[in-house]
């Protein structure tokens, strides 16, 4: 068994994409188009990962996505743990792992201080018994009306111990997911907001972050309907009077984990109630 780094190349894509129908048969998103945006077009840099080859059968599959963020008051690169996949001949014998850990050796080398990954309940016990990471907390689920955040809730989100720094650059690149386009709308002073279908009538899935630097409000107007927020908000950031709810766990199809381990000197994992995250942070639409 050969560990090879991972490759944005057309062919290595269309091996990816190979490998990704042999494991998920409905995950038809997960073509050459939707990899080529995620592996090759991030302006933060190309996804970190590695591949396990058993001569020509590419036998799994694990990367990251780099990011920017903010820990602890600090810039600090991180990368987001995402797409994954062992071919149905190879499961059991450990590649995940050893991919994962190899991953995390070449995040390091490459200046990455975390990594941080949304996990659903079947796969955060993995994730924190064979590769070290803790559960941060379970993401919020909320439907509701009108913006999540007011000024109070702003000056909250400054104060996070993890929150993802949106550059114009990188929040252009991110909405224009060729699988799940985001459209960006007015969110009031100083905020940008994000809409994007759900695949339910009536209801858009909603995120909300700072204006970049030198990038213009968007003139759009917000879309009328239920909008559906998943994510962290940290303490103090919920927003007084809004008329968002929670959705009830029976009503979630799978609880959704945030989990985080450090992989730089001096940084810790934050504090369950110090987040900021939103499905524009990782992969829910």
């Amino acid at each position: 068994m050969e560990i090879r780094a991972v490759s944005a190349e057309a062919s290595a894509l269309a091996s990816y994409e190979g490998l990704f129908q042999q494991c998920f048969p409905g995950a038809s998103h997960l073509n050459v188009a939707y990899l080529d945006w995620l592996y090759a077009r991030n302006p933060a840099g190309a996804v970190i990962g590695c591949d396990a080859w058993e001569g020509d059968t590419l036998a799994a599959h694990y990367v990251c996505v780099p990011v920017e963020a903010v820990v602890a008051g600090r810039p600090l690169r991180v990368m987001l743990s995402l797409n994954t996949a062992t071919h149905p001949d190879f499961q059991g014998k450990g590649l995940f792992t050893r991919l994962a850990e190899a991953t995390y050796q070449a995040g390091v080398a490459a200046g990455i201080g975390a990594v941080y990954g949304v996990a659903n309940a079947n796969s955060t016990p993995g994730f924190i018994r064979k590769l070290g990471f803790t559960l941060v907390r379970p993401l919020d689920a909320r439907v509701g009306l009108g913006r999540i955040d007011d000024i109070q809730a702003q000056a909250a989100r400054e104060r996070a111990e993890f929150r993802r720094d949106w550059s114009q650059a990188a929040l252009e690149w991110r909405i224009a997911n060729p699988q799940r386009r985001y459209t960006l709308v007015r969110a009031g002073e100083g905020r940008i907001g994000a809409e994007a279908s759900t695949g339910k009538p009536g209801l858009l899935a909603w995120d909300e972050v700072p204006l970049p630097a030198g990038m213009k409000t968007s003139a759009a107007s917000p879309s009328l309907g239920m909008r559906l927020h998943l994510g962290l908000r940290p303490h103090g950031g919920d927003r007084k009077g809004a008329t968002w709810f929670d959705i009830p766990q029976r009503f979630r199809p799978s609880p959704l984990n945030l989990i985080f381990r450090p992989l730089g000197d001096g940084v810790v994992v934050p504090s369950a109630d110090a987040v900021q995250l939103g499905q524009l942070d990782f992969d829910a639409f």
